[in-house]
């Protein structure tokens, strides 16, 4: 099988390629800078068709992450650049598939649980869950993420593939133990001291494991009745001061100081992003996944935390010993 991943060179672009690679597949990365790696790595511009198009003709599945990090204060600048970057890839994509010759059956397509409201109350799914717009305790700041994850999914929509089937990831955080991604952030806090509970502690966090992400990602490739909107979580969704309560006892220590809004604001503002991705209610559930009978085999929090502090462990003592 042959897998193109445009904006294939971020962390959960890696962490597919490892996967499809590893299973035997070709893998071709789309990605802006050089990188080097055991699959092909090409370049690629997500604002016009180019020479990479020539990857998608041919490809059984094109899986799209593309898009600037969010991770970054939300001035408008930054807020054109991550709309543009998501909107601006996602249709040039789509160019690319409706020009192939042989185009591909599957396009997966990036988007995020962001989308749903911030709430306490249930857990929003593809049937019944409310996109976020104004809701009752959200800052007027955080529709912008709304906003975008908006877009993104219209462009999908929008793109003329008739061939081709269309599927938007709605994932939620994904958790991996390489280095530079959230989890490893997450355990940075706990191993400091630092990990704690976020503001009130109440906020849901919606998470997936990483092995359950390549295996969701394979199971939307083989299923050709799903398309639409897919919710990626596992369905242990809990509140923030118990998440991080877990990952503290899963690596060992019962120490983490808290931090109230007004600290998290600061700390935020020093290291130039947003309280939105610690603070915002993220309470999904993987519906369509789950009736179609996909199996997570990390669906609760203890389970998962512990895996992914086994594997950080290794992880480090490998690089320590070369």
């Amino acid at each position: 099988m042959k897998v193109v991943i445009p904006g294939g060179t971020g962390q959960v672009g890696t962490l597919l390629a490892r996967a499809f690679h590893k299973d035997g597949h070709e893998v071709v990365a789309l990605g802006r800078s050089p990188a080097h790696a055991p699959w092909r790595v090409a370049p690629w511009d997500p604002r016009v068709i180019g020479d990479w198009a020539r990857w998608i003709d041919g490809a059984d599945v094109v899986i799209n992450l593309a898009g600037r990090s969010v991770n970054c204060r939300y001035g408008e600048r930054n807020r054109n650049e991550i709309l543009q970057s998501r909107v601006d890839s996602t249709a040039i994509v789509g160019q690319a598939i409706a020009g192939a010759r042989r185009a591909p059956r599957t396009w997966l397509q990036a988007s995020t649980a962001t989308i749903y409201a911030h709430r306490y109350d249930a857990p929003n799914d593809e049937a019944t869950g409310i996109l976020g717009t104004s809701e009752a305790g959200a800052p007027a700041k955080w529709r912008f993420s709304v906003d975008v994850a908006t877009a993104w999914e219209r462009a999908l929509d929008e793109a003329v593939v008739p061939g081709t089937r269309k599927v938007a990831m709605r994932a939620a955080v994904i958790l991996s133990p390489d280095r530079g991604g959230i989890f490893d952030t997450l355990l940075t806090l706990v191993r400091r001291g630092l990990g704690g509970t976020s503001g009130d502690g109440r906020q849901y966090v919606s998470w997936l494991h990483d092995q359950d992400f390549v295996r969701a990602v394979y199971w939307l490739m083989e299923r050709p009745a799903l398309s639409g909107p897919v919710i990626l979580a596992a369905p242990g969704a809990l509140p923030n001061r118990d998440f991080m309560a877990t990952l503290r006892r899963a690596w060992g220590t019962s120490v983490g100081l808290p931090a109230s809004r007004w600290m998290l604001e600061l700390g935020a503002l020093v290291m130039r992003t947003e309280t939105e991705l610690v603070l915002k209610s993220r309470r999904v559930r993987a519906g369509r996944l789950l009736d179609d009978g996909f199996v997570f085999k990390f669906s609760d929090w203890p389970a998962a935390a512990r895996d992914l502090c086994d594997r950080w462990r290794a992880q480090h003592r490998r690089r320590s010993s070369d």
